[in-house]
């Protein structure tokens, strides 16, 4: 068995349902910690700081840009998104595999510096579908949802950039498909 920890990193159009898989991949791999991202965008409700993610200032934000803090960081429908080089790092260090969900510009950043990266693309089974995801999380006013699906249709022709793709038809049978990716990564040398 492989003893170097892997990155596993899970990206996707929004409303594709990476959250929801990553949550169920944890729960059935337990040995996977989960990167907690930095946003400069305000929580939505439920959302705990440090748990969903570090919710930032811009200022703050800009100050670990500067400090060359991230090991990835993008500007996403206006927000700034990114991952905490020592949040990573320190996992690895103990030898804990790390599950990563970001963008795919910080998915690409990611490969470039960790070209042994596992990249999962999360795609729905349509864009209607995806309208309607997005529709029903009623969190975003209409123009956030034309920008996040005009964003969509972009992120999913990156798609064929990726190691894998999981399209999302059926909650339980991508999350068994996204498990059986890692589990086979995880014991590979």
């Amino acid at each position: 068995m492989d003893t170097d920890p892997k990155v596993f990193v899970i990206s996707g159009p929004s409303g594709a349902g990476k959250g929801t898989l990553t949550e169920i991949l944890l729960k059935r791999v337990p040995s996977l910690a989960r990167s907690v991202s930095a946003t400069t965008r305000k929580p939505r409700p439920g959302e705990v700081d440090g748990v969903d993610y570090y919710f930032l200032t811009k200022e703050e934000f800009k100050k670990h840009i500067e400090d060359n803090d991230f090991l990835e960081w993008a500007v996403v429908h206006d927000n700034y998104y990114g991952t905490l080089r020592s949040m990573v790092d320190k996992e690895l260090a103990v030898g804990r595999d790390v599950v990563m969900v970001i963008d795919v510009q910080g998915a690409a950043n990611v490969k470039n510096k960790m070209p042994d990266a596992v990249t999962i693309f999360v795609e729905p089974p349509s864009m209607e579908e995806l309208v309607k995801r997005l529709k029903l999380r009623n969190t975003e006013s209409e123009a956030e949802l034309a920008r996040r699906l005009k964003n969509a249709e972009a992120e999913m022709m990156l798609a064929k950039n990726y190691d894998y793709v999981v399209i999302n038809d059926d909650v339980d049978r991508a999350a068994g498909e996204l498990v059986s990716i890692v589990e086979a990564e995880k014991i590979k040398n």
